[in-house]
């Protein structure tokens, strides 16, 4: 390329206008009025905030018009001190902040500034985070109350059938961490380790006082200005108070091991059975070398989660309706397996229903999976009127086989069979495979939309509290998403 060439390239390449000096695109384009420092950004009134349709105008009408909060109106007695908020403002914004997993007390109170939809619920009332835990705190029982009234609700507008209902359990992480739990073998072996560790520091620690008649300066050398000299030293104060930490947990697990060993023998006793001597001649009322409590939280227990991993859980249990999904019956606990949750949740759902006026229709069917599946279990089941489905599981090698899809069914043949024949015949088959569809995607919900499974409070009254409110407002919303309070005044 030539001098010349190269010369012209470089004067066409020079900028003289700046792409600043250029007018904007869309320039001669009208646009609305838009001005940050106007004075009026809502409206006069505060019922125009919130569209016609919303969650918060049905939770609003809900608290107002249909929940009954005389449990917690009586807990007020004392007429002294500064006036509390309103009840229903309280329940209002804890069923809205469930309801849109927002559960946390510091971030309702961000909300009532932020979300309109808060500041319609609250009057543009702003509660501090304390007074928000405190009153969740007081009123616990009181919101798990709300459980069965959202229950009652949900069954004048229809939404409940009764007719066929499935039972599941799915694992709620407690607020606690796993690496918080100590097995039993590990806390015999930690306290005679700190027993040794507090010996030999009290052994130290009175060498160094019978050495201490020195001149003053070198006391505070070496105990500080502050001290007298006498104190024990922090080392071993945090060592004595790990080692009370370990021994009250270790006579938990004892006590519990021990009672649960009575009780197995009184069972084995009333069927003439002998109970045989644990391997390896452990003390069958001592807790085995692998019993673990945990520290945060005592009453939560190590179970295995859906992602196969192993956390700090209680196990929630909820049998929901057909009809459009609503809980009818919430509880939790602290073990693991679901077979023998089988019949508190029975039981509950014979008070939850009584508790609304109404009754099972003939020929009520529940459902389960195999790890509800036991002799006892399908008795529990008949006895409360139900007709049961639940999963056999797998045959183990040492019980008789399964029988036939076809043919007649042995006079002999063992429960286990009998069920396993049920749920091999075609209709069998069809009401099983409705299992899915009734309760797993009711955990999915809670999950995303509610933020359910992963609970705040600890212990398991509070843990079960929680989850009760948790199911209700899952009801709630069922309740709005299908018409809301119009479905009770029209029924």
């Amino acid at each position: 390329m030539t001098m010349a060439a190269q010369e012209r390239l470089v004067e066409v390449a020079t900028v003289e206008a700046s792409e600043r000096d250029r007018a904007p695109v869309g320039a001669g384009k009208s646009f609305r009025a838009y001005d940050q420092d106007q004075v009026l950004l809502m409206a006069p009134s505060i019922q125009d905030w919130v569209p016609e349709g919303h969650l918060a105008r049905f939770v609003s009408d809900l608290v107002d018009e249909a929940l009954d909060l005389s449990a917690i109106y009586a807990a007020y007695e004392e007429e002294r001190g500064f006036p509390p908020y309103d009840p229903r403002l309280m329940v209002k914004l804890l069923i809205y902040g469930y309801a849109t997993a927002t559960p946390s007390s510091r971030k309702l109170e961000e909300r009532t500034y932020s979300d309109v939809a808060v500041r319609f619920l609250c009057a543009d009332q702003h509660p501090d985070f304390r007074p928000i835990a405190r009153f969740r705190k007081r009123h616990l029982d009181a919101l798990a109350g709300l459980f069965v009234q959202a229950l009652r609700l949900c069954r004048q507008a229809g939404l409940v059938g009764l007719g066929t209902l499935a039972l599941d359990g799915t694992k709620l992480r407690a607020n606690a961490s796993r690496h918080k739990a100590m097995s039993y073998q590990r806390m015999v072996a930690k306290e005679a380790q700190l027993e040794a560790e507090i010996a030999a520091i009290e052994a130290n620690a009175k060498a160094l006082l019978a050495d201490a008649e020195q001149i003053d300066a070198a006391e505070d050398k070496r105990f500080g200005p502050d001290r007298r000299g006498d104190e024990l030293p922090d080392e071993l104060q945090r060592r004595e108070t790990r080692l009370a930490k370990i021994r009250e947990a270790k006579q938990a697990l004892e006590a519990e091991a021990e009672a649960a060993e009575r009780a197995r023998r009184a069972e084995m006793a009333e069927q003439g059975k002998t109970p045989r001597k644990p391997p390896n001649g452990r003390d069958p009322f001592k807790p085995k070398p692998k019993a673990q409590r945990n520290f945060t939280d005592p009453d939560s227990k190590i179970m295995k989660t859906a992602d196969g991993a192993f956390h700090q859980c209680f196990n929630g249990q909820a049998i929901v309706d057909s009809e459009t999904q609503v809980i009818v019956v919430a509880d939790l606990s602290e073990h693991a397996p679901d077979a023998q949750q089988l019949e508190p949740a029975l039981d509950q759902l014979v008070e939850n229903l009584a508790a609304i006026d109404t009754t099972l229709p003939d020929g009520a069917a529940l459902i389960a999976d195999a790890g509800y599946f036991s002799k006892d279990n399908l008795r529990i089941t008949q006895e409360h009127d139900l007709d049961p489905f639940i999963a056999t599981g797998r045959f183990k090698h040492t019980e008789p086989p399964p029988p036939k899809p076809a043919g007649p069914i042995a006079r002999d043949a063992t429960p286990k069979q009998r069920m396993a024949r049920k749920l091999a015949t075609r209709s069998g088959r069809a009401v099983y495979a409705r299992r899915k569809a009734i309760v797993e995607p009711v955990f999915g919900q809670m999950d995303t939309v509610q933020d359910a499974r992963q609970l705040l409070l600890r212990g398991k009254p509070a843990a079960r509290a929680q989850w009760r409110f948790g199911c209700a407002i899952h009801n709630l919303l069922k309740l709005h998403r299908n018409g809301g309070l119009a479905l009770i005044t029209a029924g």
